[in-house]
């Protein structure tokens, strides 16, 4: 989540103004303005500061961006491959198996008849 919305989300849940915030973080109402637009990134401290003033607590998570890496590219990898099948021409499917019940599968089975059906005939 971005710095922005963690200061606005956080405010909220608080229940109190920017202003309000502002005096509680000991800076500038124009400041949370600029936090909360996203006009302005805040420090680590500074975000650290303004969650604290409103009385909630963080959890700060590493993760390896190679791995957020290989996996974008393993998406745009499959993205292709699904956009060159859409690509190529399509043909019916073989009715050939290699196992005996296959042809059972793939015939239409009889409907067996319901009573209202059974009582007319």
């Amino acid at each position: 989540m971005a710095g922005a919305d963690t200061i606005t989300r956080a405010r909220v849940s608080a229940g109190i103004s920017k202003r309000e915030l502002a005096r509680r973080a000991h800076t500038s109402p124009a400041a949370i303005v600029e936090y909360e637009s996203g006009r302005r990134s805040p420090t680590i401290d500074t975000l650290a500061r303004l969650i604290d003033a409103c009385g909630m607590g963080y959890n700060i998570t590493l993760y390896s961006t190679a791995a957020r890496e290989r996996r974008n590219m393993a998406g745009k990898r499959l993205s292709q491959v699904l956009a060159l099948a859409d690509a190529l021409p399509h043909r019916a499917a073989s009715r050939k198996c290699g196992f005996a019940g296959f042809r059972q599968l793939t015939q239409p089975q009889p409907q067996p008849l319901s009573q209202s059906q059974s009582q007319s005939q």
